[in-house]
């Protein structure tokens, strides 16, 4: 048996576990939550995005999305704009309020990931990245795949 402390995926989550709760302790002073600070970030690269697909993107239910926006939206920092052609949907955008507070939450980020590598040499932190993104390519690779062979056994 594997010992908790010697598995991979035991070790991965409790390193973004801890990296997600010293964001928080870094960001305090932002007057954000982690999650508010993660949609900005998400939606800085998916300007006028629906908001269903930000909750596929964040891998949150749609409702905990929706409350999430209505606070950024009352803080002045998102909108919600009609689509051109279509105006069921609702595209979403950030405020001319958002990039300043973007660039203290990247900051807090790159802070945050300093603190997490104190020590690891470059090196070490390239083979780490490059060991991280062969891993994802693996599980990516093995979801799609599952997910074609399934559909072609049921259809």
């Amino acid at each position: 048996m594997e010992l908790p402390e010697r598995n991979v995926a035991f070790l991965l989550h409790d390193v973004a576990r801890l990296m997600r709760k010293r964001f928080e302790q870094n960001a305090r002073d932002l007057g954000l939550t982690r999650s508010q600070c993660q949609v900005l970030a998400h939606l800085a690269r998916n300007e006028g995005i629906q908001q269903s697909g930000l909750a596929d993107i964040l891998e949150v239910e749609p409702i905990t999305l929706t409350r999430l926006l209505d606070r950024l939206e009352e803080m002045g920092l998102v909108e919600r704009r009609a689509h051109p052609t279509d105006r069921r949907i609702r595209q979403l955008h950030l405020t001319d309020k958002a990039p300043p507070l973007l660039g203290e939450i990247f900051a807090v980020g790159a802070v945050t990931r300093g603190e997490a590598l104190e020590g690891v040499s470059e090196e070490d932190r390239d083979r780490l990245f490059a060991i991280l993104s062969s891993m994802k390519g693996n599980l990516l690779g093995r979801l799609t795949t599952n997910a074609g062979d399934r559909r072609a056994s049921n259809g």
